[in-house]
């Protein structure tokens, strides 16, 4: 498939030109005196389109009118905002394949990952609906006579959502879906390498919302990072930063909300471990292993960055997972047979070949992969072949999230040595063990287990459903997105008390009489 020509299709139906406004305030700011950035693609290296980046001055219109759309937005029924939501859902329905590619021209998904990031889209916005009648309080017994008492969740205004390139709208979709049934509107900063996937995104859910007869409720900022995460963490108008990436500017983030005694969602990375026994379905394992390590080219936080084998198993389970690397399809995404794409940019390769180095000088032994993989017509593309590494679990390039399909192997002998090298890293995202064996399982998910926030028995690390919460521990930063309950983070939690009676007693048996 011709990356021009897809580029050129999707790039007119999306209606995305060579010059593309980066800020959205209700309107699109005009793209005259501002800095620019250009997207590239990481198939073959060469520009798609510019991107204007935001002033100071864009910011704050950007702000305001998200107050002010708030104020609108708010006062409309949960399950009447649920129902609009779903709309916006109808309404990528319709885009959904030219929308999947531009994922995958900007990002270097596959085809099935482009589209599938849009179905997630899709898919949180039902699930919004759904929850649009669920947003329940308890009833709460008074101790007092006469008095009723309840809890009730309220919108909290204005969220900002700072996303990564690796999912480059639908973490946007996973916050601001729940986030609008819930009465908040919403300010996007997305990563610059997504900044065209978030612009079109941008155009159909607010063309959606628009079309209904309500004020837009999602507004962008394209922006340089470290100066509109700055922006962003210091205001105090925007009572809860949601962010996904590293962990040092998660860090930074954290500290800036913290300040203000803001709230934070952070979703920092990951370094997830399978556990392969000897009870495992070895065709089940080995196709979890596999695709969950080479997937997104290793560039998802829930990819499967080490493998820790029992020694019984070892030798022949390696050897199986090496024939299948040495038979994946790397290439240009938009081939239905590839199944691996390229890394985001130069930058993303250096650091593949830089951990491949470091892992050799601590001990590690290359097993296969570790170089630039050479694609024919794609010189200039970012292309890397799948590595697997021995390693030791002490090793500190082992305890490092390196964005890049590497996977380190260990050994162990009894499960319980297992759980221990599964925990001996600083990140706690993804967990996964392949066994048939009910004790092992049980184990696995005691809580002498994984210390990790998703936990998956014969299934891989990655591949999450919208309808659990999403999220870590530890250095992961601790935050939940998407489903079950964390709708909460984006509302108040408001205990009322009522006194119908006609006295006015006091709670713990105080007396104040006057």
């Amino acid at each position: 498939m011709d990356v021009n020509e897809v580029k050129k299709e999707i790039m007119e139906k999306l209606e995305l030109g060579e010059l593309n406004s980066g800020v959205f305030y209700g309107e699109w700011a005009p793209v005259e005196g501002r800095d620019t950035l250009t997207s590239y693609s990481p198939i073959d290296g060469s520009p798609i389109a510019k991107v204007t980046m935001a002033t100071k001055e864009d910011y704050e219109k950007v702000i305001k009118k998200a107050q002010e759309s708030f104020e609108v937005w708010s006062d409309i029924p949960a399950p009447k905002r649920g129902w609009i939501v779903r709309e916006i859902g109808n309404e990528l329905r319709k885009y959904k394949r030219e929308l999947g590619r531009l994922v995958s021209i900007e990002g270097g998904k596959t085809l099935t990952e482009g589209e599938g990031e849009v179905q997630e889209m899709i898919d949180i916005a039902d699930f919004a609906l759904g929850l649009s009648r669920q947003f329940y309080g308890l009833t709460i017994a008074s101790e007092r006579e006469h008095h009723r008492m309840y809890e009730q969740w309220l919108p909290i205004g204005p969220i900002g959502v700072i996303t990564s390139f690796n999912f480059p709208c639908a973490v946007w979709a996973w916050n601001t879906m729940i986030a609008s049934a819930a009465g908040d509107t919403s300010v996007w900063k997305p990563s610059s390498k997504g900044a065209l996937v978030a612009i079109a995104t941008m155009k159909i859910a607010n063309r959606a919302v628009e079309g209904l007869g309500y004020p837009p409720i999602f507004f962008l900022v394209v922006g340089r990072g470290r100066e509109v995460g700055e922006w962003m963490s210091t205001d105090t108008r925007l009572p809860l930063i949601s962010f996904t990436g590293s962990i040092p500017t998660g860090k930074r983030i954290a500290e800036n909300v913290a300040k203000r005694l803001g709230r934070t969602i952070l979703e920092l990375g990951g370094n997830n471990a399978a556990i392969v026994t000897p009870k495992a379905d070895t065709t089940t394992a080995l196709k979890g292993v596999a695709f969950r390590a080479l997937a997104t080219a290793g560039q998802r936080c829930t990819t499967t960055r080490r493998l820790i084998l029992h020694e019984s198993i070892y030798d022949d389970f390696l050897a199986k997972l090496k024939n299948i690397y040495e038979k994946v399809s790397i290439g240009n995404p938009l081939e239905k047979e590839v199944l691996m794409g390229p890394l985001i940019d130069e930058k993303a390769v250096e650091n593949y070949l830089n951990a491949v180095k470091l892992a050799q000088e601590q001990g590690g032994k290359l097993i296969y992969g570790g170089e630039r993989a050479k694609i024919s017509g794609f010189e200039n593309g970012h292309y890397v072949k799948p590595t697997i590494i021995e390693a030791n679990p002490d090793m500190e390039i082992v305890k490092t999230e390196t964005f890049a399909p590497i996977l380190y192997v260990m050994k162990y002998r009894t499960i319980e040595e297992a759980l221990e090298i599964h925990n001996n890293v600083p990140q706690g995202l993804s967990s996964a063990i392949f066994t048939t064996d009910l004790q092992e399982e049980e184990y696995f998910l005691s809580h002498r287990g994984s210390d990790c926030g998703i936990a998956n028995v014969n299934t891989s690390t990655a591949g999450a459903e919208i309808g659990g919460a999403f999220g870590g521990e530890k250095e992961t930063g601790g935050g939940r997105e998407s489903g079950s309950d964390a709708w909460k983070a984006y509302m108040r939690r408001q205990t009322v008390t009522i006194n119908y009676g006609k006295d006015l007693p006091l709670a713990q048996g105080v007396k104040f009489d006057i």
